[in-house]
């Protein structure tokens, strides 16, 4: 098992990556700072939200994964379900990108690890 970036670090290098490739990226909620979980919300354009959360993979590896995806018709239910699972977990650290490519954007983000 490889040691784990610090989730501040981390949290801190997505939103760089973010701006770097032209999008916007911001902190919504601060977790625990070393060993906190990352939530993910792509936005393009200020739509589509989708929530990636990093799961454990058979090779051992944690890649994010589409935990969530917001529905056109009931948007409200989206923003509801993320502030249920920020109760749930409160050393979690939610972020929020919107990035011209989402899908890209996370899947940089799991070579990079």
């Amino acid at each position: 098992m490889t040691a784990r970036l610090p989730a501040h670090l981390e949290a801190s290098a997505i939103v760089r990556l973010a701006e770097a490739q032209g999008g916007f990226a911001t902190v919504l909620a601060k977790g625990e700072h070393d060993a906190g979980t990352i939530l993910l919300v792509t936005l393009c354009r200020g739509h589509g939200g989708v929530l990636y959360e990093r799961m454990p993979q058979l090779d051992g590896t944690r890649k994010f994964v589409a935990a969530k995806r917001e529905d056109n018709e009931n948007p409200k239910e989206f923003s509801e379900y993320l502030a249920r699972r920020r109760r749930q977990d409160a050393d979690c650290w939610l972020i929020e990108v919107d990035i011209a490519d989402p899908e890209r954007f996370v899947a940089q983000l799991d070579e990079l690890r």
